[in-house]
Order: C-alpha cells, then sequence, then structure tokens
C-alpha cells in the first residue's frame, strides 16, 4: 500500500445499508492493513478549523515569558502549554522538534457523573483561542463517535459499543507548533517514530508537508494534505484491545528540505480516549488458536500512565 484509502463518511451517517455496509468493510480492511484512513464529509465545518488555526499562531505566536504561565509540566503536560523539546518518542532520547498545547475535556452541564479531570487553562491574553479549542474539540469528538460505531460494526460489536466508552472521555485536543529550524538538528526531528497512545486520532490538516506512515513493507509513505479531508488513524489502546486485529501503525514528522528550514509548521490532531475507568482487555472475538491473547488486562488509565512515563511527560 502506497498510500492511504480515501473514504467518504457520510456513506456511513448518511448513505443507503448497502454504502453503510461498504463503508465499514473498507474501513477494516484499511485498518487492519494499515491503520490510516482519509475522510471527506466528516461534517466538521471549515470556518472553525481556520479559526483554530488562526488562533493557534496568534498563541504560539506569544513571548515565550508568556507561554510558561501556563505550563503544565507538573500535571504531566495534560492541559495548557509544554515547551520546547519536552517531549520526545518512545525509545528515543533527543526531544522533538515541537511545541504544544492541550484542551481536555468539557465536563459542564453533564447530567451524568464524570470522572474529574484537571481543568482546562485559560490564556486570558487571547480569548479567542479558548473558544476555538472548544468548538473543534466538541466537533471532532462527535466524529470520533461516528468512526468508532464503523469500528464497532467492524468488530462484530453492537454499533454504539463504545458511545458511553468515550462519553466524557480522557481526550485531549492538541495544538502542535514546529519552529523554523535555525541550526543543524542532529539527530533530532519534528516528531519521532510512534504510535499514538488512544483509542483513534482525528488529525484536521496541517500546515505543511512532513507526516509519513510506516506501512508493512518498511517503507514511509508520505501523508500530503487533503483539502476538506481528516485523517483518522488507530492508536495503541485500540490496537491492544482488538488483540492486533488493527494497526497502530507508527508513524513520524520529519524535516523538511534545508532550503524550508525557515518554514514553521502548524498541527492541530485530537487523541480520543476512553474514560480512564474503562478496560482495555482484550475482546474475546480477536483472540483464537492463530492469535492467542498477546496483552495483560488493564485499564486505560494504567495504560496511560505507562505510556506518559515512557515519552517523558512524567516521571
Amino acid at each position: 500500500m502506497q498510500s492511504i484509502p480515501k473514504l467518504d463518511l457520510s456513506d456511513f451517517t448518511h448513505g443507503s445499508n448497502d454504502q453503510k455496509l461498504a463503508f465499514v468493510r473498507d474501513l477494516g480492511k484499511a485498518y487492519e492493513q494499515i491503520g490510516f484512513v482519509s475522510i471527506r464529509n466528516h461534517e466538521i465545518p471549515q470556518h472553525i478549523l481556520t479559526d483554530l488555526y488562526d488562533q493557534v499562531k496568534n498563541f504560539f505566536d506569544l513571548p515565550e515569558s508568556v507561554k510558561l504561565k501556563y505550563d503544565d509540566s507538573e500535571g504531566g503536560g495534560q492541559r495548557g502549554y509544554t515547551g520546547f523539546g519536552k517531549e520526545h518518542a518512545k525509545n528515543r532520547n533527543a526531544g522533538d522538534l515541537k511545541e504544544f498545547w492541550h484542551f481536555g475535556q468539557y465536563t459542564q452541564g453533564a447530567t451524568v457523573e464524570v470522572p474529574t479531570y484537571p481543568e482546562n487553562k485559560w490564556v486570558s491574553e487571547l480569548p479567542a483561542f479558548n473558544d476555538a479549542g472548544e468548538a473543534i474539540y466538541k466537533a471532532l469528538e462527535e466524529t470520533g463517535i461516528q468512526m468508532l460505531r464503523a469500528i464497532a460494526l467492524h468488530l462484530k460489536l453492537d454499533e454504539f459499543y463504545f458511545d458511553n466508552k468515550v462519553k466524557y472521555g480522557n481526550s485531549i485536543l492538541r495544538a502542535i507548533h514546529y519552529p523554523p529550524i535555525t541550526g543543524d538538528p542532529k539527530d533530532a526531528i519534528r516528531a519521532g517514530e510512534h504510535e499514538d497512545i488512544n483509542l483513534i486520532t482525528l488529525l484536521v490538516g496541517a500546515s505543511a508537508d512532513g507526516l509519513e506512515v510506516l506501512n508493512k513493507h518498511g517503507e514511509w509513505i508520505g501523508v500530503t494534505e487533503v483539502e476538506d479531508h481528516i485523517v483518522v488513524n488507530v492508536g495503541d489502546m485500540l490496537q491492544r484491545l482488538t488483540n492486533d486485529l488493527l494497526k497502530s501503525t507508527t508513524h513520524r514528522v520529519v524535516n523538511p528540505p534545508r532550503e524550508l528550514w525557515g518554514t514553521p509548521r502548524y498541527s492541530i490532531p485530537f487523541f480520543l480516549h476512553p474514560r480512564p475507568e474503562v478496560r482495555l482487555d482484550c475482546l474475546p472475538q480477536c483472540i483464537d488458536a492463530h492469535n492467542p491473547k498477546k496483552y495483560e488486562d488493564c485499564s486505560a488509565m494504567e495504560f496511560l500512565i505507562q505510556r506518559l512515563r515512557e515519552i517523558g511527560l512524567i516521571k
């Protein structure tokens, strides 16, 4: 596979029964083979995406002293600002060439019991930044739930199996700034090869190329921005839950050619997580004599803490 498959989410959400079944089949095949798809007709308004990218640029243009007011090192970087080079890929020592901001779950007005999460940090210098983050967070959460419904059907589960597991889940919206490269980066790249921690990741565009996916033949495939599409990939939690049936594929963000070192890059992935207490024990239907159980039982929170230690965000 030399490119990631492109699918139309409206076939699942508004199509005929045959279109819906075809979407589930094609999505399942893609996630078993490469773990990535590109989705159009995701119903996320372009104007809120454009607004967020504008506000993200405004935030990262703030002086370092202002950004550091919102540092969350003591909280493992789960909310607010994490400075340049602090995160590294698992099994790498060089820090990634990026800084980022985390928006977390919004529980105001909940009519059911919800987990206790750290509060989101409010940037007083840029009120519109906070509003834009909340708007896209909620839109991506709804799109993610639709994707999980299709995944559930592929796994021969009830279509709504994941709904109450991810509603008010520990999901994170990450706004990333890869600054211009001003000197020889040596072994460091914008984001080292890694797999995502969560169930699925939804990536709404990026301001420059650089994302690459490792296919099953060990070849790196460039994922260029596709207008009006979002990229949705499997994370480690879903791979674990499905006992490796669905692939959490290694990917990275490489440095641009030297003549483009002076070009910054912005990217906004949404990491869809379950609620902390949700079990990630392998599904029984994904275990058989040819594919024995590969993972010990654990909760989503236990797995998250383990991975945050591995990437250097908590000790």
